[in-house]
């Protein structure tokens, strides 16, 4: 095992009494994947600052660097934080008395992106902002009105697959440049990816067990097509260079290769290492992984 590294560096945050917000840890492992095989190796704990926060929603920037959603304790909502393991340093990126989830690079952009939580009297307000990684100004709204976005899934840096918070909930694909919404589906889970091929993948929650599907983005009048069932009671996956599926389950880590074994194949089990209860994962282009779950790495 590689010598961990611990983040050290950062601003001390003071505030109000923090939202009750999960106390979740983010792990990050080189991965390789070989035919039927996945490899995991360099484990770092990257939350050791932060151990009885809430840590959640990364997402990979390039080889090195993830963003993060961040709430230290005494903190009221939550903030975005740059991670880069090369260099062993975060940085935070926005300080704002509203919250900020599920940050993203805007592909071919110096940009990234937030779900930002409002309140406006005694609503609250999700609104999916744009940031300069620079941080050279304060942001802007992707959208002049809409509103209600739980998630969403850059496609483009032009184009993007948005989660309404609704009743049903409704997946829908959406433009930057105007606030016009095509549906592509209801009753959907948080997670969905883009496929290499350029499909939708998403969750069917409308079934039990939930469902894998996936939707053609060029074909938007056809129907989506079946892949597989989901784990049981699981919404989160992440899709490999190949187009593989990978899932979570307690610690352990499933793939499902629609070519070479078309099931669900566990291929790591991470207990050994203190991590349990497995919930978001996000895999880059380069060989990196990153997950969401509870413990502490030994």
């Amino acid at each position: 095992m590689s010598r961990l590294f611990y983040l050290l560096t950062g601003l001390l945050i003071t505030a109000t009494a923090a939202a009750q917000l999960p106390n979740t840890q983010v792990y990050a492992f080189d991965f390789r994947v070989q035919d039927t095989t996945v490899q995991l190796s360099n484990p770092v704990y990257l939350t050791s600052f932060n151990q009885r926060g809430y840590n959640n929603q990364p997402s990979w920037i390039d080889r090195n660097r993830l963003l993060m959603s961040v709430q230290t304790t005494g903190q009221d909502q939550p903030d975005i934080y740059s991670f880069d393991l090369a260099a062993k340093t975060k940085t935070r990126l926005t300080a704002t008395t509203a919250g900020e989830y599920s940050p993203k690079a805007i592909g071919g952009t110096q940009r990234f992106s937030a779900i930002r939580q409002e309140y406006v009297g005694r609503d609250t307000v999700l609104r999916l902002w744009e940031f300069p990684m620079s941080l050279r100004d304060n942001g802007k709204p992707v959208f002049s009105s809409a509103n209600g976005i739980g998630y969403y899934e850059w496609l483009n840096s032009v184009q993007l697959a948005l989660y309404l918070v609704q009743s049903p909930s409704q997946l829908v694909l959406a433009t930057t440049d105007a606030d016009a919404k095509q549906p592509l589906a209801q009753q959907t889970g948080r997670c969905f990816k883009r496929q290499p091929n350029g499909n939708l993948a998403y969750v069917d929650k409308s079934t039990t067990p939930y469902r894998i599907m996936e939707k053609n983005l060029y074909r938007l009048d056809e129907a989506p097509n079946f892949v597989t069932d989901a784990l049981e009671m699981t919404e989160d996956f992440a899709i490999l260079n190949d187009g593989s599926y990978l899932m979570a389950r307690g610690s352990q880590l499933f793939r499902y290769d629609a070519i070479r074994t078309p099931r669900w194949v566990q291929v790591a089990d991470l207990r050994l290492y203190g991590i349990r209860n497995i919930t978001r994962i996000d895999v880059s282009g380069f060989g990196r992984l990153a997950l969401v779950a509870d413990g502490t790495l030994r």
